[in-house]
């Protein structure tokens, strides 16, 4: 009898912990959302503000569209004056990666695999005697991702890069140059372009 009373009183605490914790995850999520700079509809799913991250606990401009959707372990850095534009519809599989210093566009209805990672920055290299990769310059230009795409798993895409509506990039690829659309891209040592 005593060793139910100790296991009713253990159930009772973690569920007050649980629901502790809860309370303090929608709270941190109503003060990220009443930020004026971010626009999130409010189906998006999972209403977790430590997703979103920015520099010096400034974060830039974030508009999401309904029926976006990110699985676990998805990391979304937006620095001040950068802005990020997710469309509808948009799909994140496990382990995505935005990062943001300037402007990342995502069109409607596109996904993206398992550890997908966005970029639209390289470090700033000096050329002198040695080469010199600075630690907190940069150089930026953006990115665009056309509607109706599919991202596979593990690629990489670069600053500067345009990928037209409905196209497809194969798992692993490092994406440099622009895409045109209706493109198949595919990683074989070399990336080979195929027109649908």
């Amino acid at each position: 009898m005593l060793t139910n009373i100790k296991k009713n009183i253990a159930q009772k605490i973690i569920t007050l912990v649980e629901n502790n914790d809860k309370r303090k995850k929608q709270e941190k999520w109503n003060i990220f959302m009443s930020k004026p700079n971010i626009n999130i509809h409010p189906s998006f799913s999972p209403k977790d503000a430590d997703i979103f991250k920015g520099e010096n606990n400034q974060i830039g401009n974030i508009t999401i569209s309904e029926n976006f959707l990110l699985r676990k372990y998805c990391n979304i850095v937006v620095f001040p004056n950068a802005e990020l534009r997710i469309g509808k519809g948009v799909f994140f599989n496990n382990y995505c990666s935005i990062n943001c210093l300037d402007k990342i566009e995502i069109g409607n209805d596109t996904i993206f695999g398992e550890g997908v990672r966005l970029y639209d920055h390289n470090h700033l290299i000096e050329k002198g005697e040695k080469l010199f990769v600075e630690k907190e310059k940069y150089m930026t230009s953006p990115i665009k991702i056309g509607k109706n795409c599919w991202i596979g798993s593990n690629t990489v895409i670069l600053k500067g890069v345009t990928i037209g509506d409905n196209s497809i990039i194969g798992a692993g690829c490092v994406i440099h140059k622009s895409v045109p659309e209706n493109t198949i891209m595919k990683n074989s040592q070399n990336l080979i372009s195929q027109t649908l």
